[in-house]
């Protein structure tokens, strides 16, 4: 039991790391418009980070936990492996100031040690297909809806005085940062809650952890787990949202450098656009129960807004460099979690 409390806390780091690595994402946008402090930024983003368990269920969780490596090969191992290679590729990135998907870096994590635990039989390949698949869509999502958003915006902008429109969109921008800080914390807190029930489910045929179970699962929930439920319970529920607020309030700030101003200069109403296209389809995501990238969807609206005004706006070699880091993803954290999978089975 000792070995699975490890592993909880880990993934508890993991989603603590995401916050820190992803604060980013959250806050960029209204820091580099100036229209919220750093401090006042990151509270704004952790609160509704936190609060995004009152909208959304645990489709994304239940994704994660069993659509990506089949329930029987579960084990800790497996997920210690996972969680090396999600935080290990995490702070790798973090280092060297790219926002890349810590949702991709964790599917990664549980490809690499799935492959060695049990070969391409352990994989389920349609939740692997779907998580890829978003790889493309989500960053030409946000592009697409921030263009659209940002066309339509623009129009009805130019009959205002520029002072008029820029002062509303300094509030326009608060609710906007809310509402993406909502789907991040919706979407990216699922797949640690997914984590830890994988955890709890993997080891429902040992008596040893049975207090750990007992302690996060009702009698009912218990019940329908040991029938092939995949449930999630309220108190795993709760503390990853906290955990990844935490980390929201720790703040990455290379990466908002990055993400805020070396991709293009943003004005509140480009902030504005570009959280409310990346918020919408963080939600439509989060609803379909897809592991999303929201660092993706965040950058491909940036980049959408950015080219939308102009084309040389748009700091071209800084978003390839962050596209490199987006294919490199799954496969080095896979291969970093096949390398801890590997020294934890023949060491421990």
């Amino acid at each position: 039991m000792t070995w699975i409390i490890f592993l909880i806390i880990l993934a508890l780091f993991f989603d603590y790391l995401n916050g820190f690595h992803d604060a980013a994402n959250a806050v960029s946008t209204v820091i580099s418009t100036r229209v919220l402090s750093p401090r006042l930024a990151v509270w704004w983003a952790a609160f509704f980070n936190f609060v995004a368990f009152l909208i959304f269920g645990t489709a994304v969780a239940k994704t994660v936990g069993a659509g990506i490596v089949h329930t029987q090969f579960i084990d800790a191992n497996l997920v210690f492996g996972a969680l090396v290679g999600a935080c290990g590729w995490n702070l790798i990135t973090w280092w060297f100031g790219l926002p890349s998907s810590s949702s991709h870096a964790l599917i990664g994590g549980l490809i690499g040690a799935g492959l060695l635990k049990g070969g391409t039989e352990a994989l389920v390949a349609s939740g692997i297909f779907k998580t890829v698949l978003f790889i493309f869509v989500s960053p030409l999502l946000g592009f697409i809806l921030s263009t659209i958003t940002g066309i339509i915006v623009f129009n009805i902008a130019n009959h205002f005085k520029p002072s008029k429109v820029d002062g509303f969109f300094r509030r326009a921008e608060l609710f906007s940062a809310a509402a993406y800080s909502l789907g991040y914390g919706g979407n990216d807190a699922q797949k640690t809650m997914g984590i830890i029930s994988m955890l709890l489910i993997g080891g429902m045929a040992s008596t040893d952890i049975a207090p750990l179970q007992e302690f996060f699962y009702s009698h009912q929930e218990l019940a329908a787990v040991h029938n092939g439920a995949f449930i999630v319970p309220f108190s795993v529920v709760i503390i990853c949202q906290a955990a990844i607020a935490i980390g929201t309030l720790s703040g990455g700030w290379r990466i908002v450098k990055t993400m805020g101003q070396k991709i293009t200069r943003l004005r509140p109403i480009d902030g504005f656009c570009a959280e409310a296209a990346a918020g919408s389809s963080i939600f439509f995501a989060s609803f379909l129960g897809i592991p999303v990238s929201t660092t993706h969807t965040i950058t491909g609206s940036i980049v959408g807004i950015g080219a939308l005004r102009r084309l040389s706006g748009v700091h071209w070699g800084v978003a390839k460099r962050i596209v490199w880091a987006w294919f490199i993803t799954i496969p080095a954290a896979a291969l970093i979690s096949a390398i801890a999978y590997e020294i934890k089975v023949l060491l421990f």
